[in-house]
């Protein structure tokens, strides 16, 4: 056989989320040399100096959680006939209209809490195109680990519940993918990339872990922590794969000190899992 039918061969075997997550075990191995299996990892971290009180990260989260979903269940109650995309569309615009008020609420409550106001927060505009391709590397580094948590997940879940066990699609993928109409692929898709990774990373990586690293004055522990709460958030056959990602988001919160690389991380995570399904990988 020679090369080019070698090359051939291999091609037709090995697929393009093989060496996405060769290339990403590759980084992760990297990072655990360069920095002794991770202690050394944060020894350069500051805190971000703020005086929040405890309560004031529960604000903007009970409002995402629990005002705006509020909402979307009474829309629901006044508008029983519409057709289902159609009350979906309506659903996502309240969801964008909602989690743009608490971006706006988040905003107000850092400016008045945090030394430095937005950029004490982790938020400058000069540093986008750095945490952007930062965020794309630290993403590829964690997602074979992501997808190792959802095949011990589907795994364990086939032992306990039977073979006819499957991790639960997250709503937003089921939606886009039983509509083809192109507003509500629209909306949908400024939700997920959007509106939702910016609202929860300024809730769980600003707020939180900025909060809980201030109470227990260490960075891993805080970045555990948030990432616990992150998980248990969402359904349960999510929370193994999500706690990994959750731990990378407060890592690049940390290590950077921009709240900017938790989002595009979270954002391309997302999209990420949007386009997987609407090409049927």
């Amino acid at each position: 056989m020679n090369i080019p039918e070698i090359i051939k061969e291999l091609t037709s075997v090995i697929t393009l989320t093989d060496i996405i997550c060769v290339a990403g075990l590759l980084l992760f191995a990297c990072w655990l040399l360069r920095t002794s299996l991770g202690r050394n990892a944060l020894a350069d971290s500051v805190p971000r100096r703020n005086n929040m009180p405890l309560y004031l990260p529960f604000i903007p989260l009970f409002i995402w959680f629990g005002a705006v979903s509020l909402a979307v269940s009474i829309t629901r109650e006044f508008l029983p006939d519409l057709p289902a995309w159609q009350a979906s569309l309506f659903d996502h615009a309240l969801l964008c209209t909602g989690g743009t008020g608490v971006i706006a609420v988040v905003i107000l409550l850092v400016r008045a809490h945090f030394a430095r106001r937005l950029k004490g927060f982790g938020l400058n505009a000069k540093t986008v195109h750095k945490d952007f391709f930062a965020g794309l590397v630290n993403l590829l580094s964690i997602w074979p680990l992501v997808m190792a948590m959802i095949i011990l997940t589907t795994y364990f879940g086939k032992l306990t519940s039977g073979q006819d066990f499957q991790i639960q699609q997250h709503e937003e993928l089921i939606i886009i993918t039983a509509h083809s109409q192109l507003s509500l692929r629209v909306l949908i898709i400024i939700t997920a990339v959007v509106i939702a990774p910016v609202v929860e990373e300024m809730l769980f990586r600003g707020l939180f872990q900025s909060m809980i690293r201030g109470l227990v004055g260490r960075a891993w522990l805080a970045i555990i922590l948030t990432s616990v709460l992150f998980a248990l958030l969402h359904p349960w056959t999510h929370w193994p794969a999500l706690f990994v990602l959750a731990m990378c988001l407060g890592y690049a919160y940390e290590k950077s000190g921009s709240l900017l690389r938790p989002i595009f991380i979270h954002s391309l995570f997302n999209a990420a899992s949007i386009i997987s399904v609407l090409c049927g990988v």
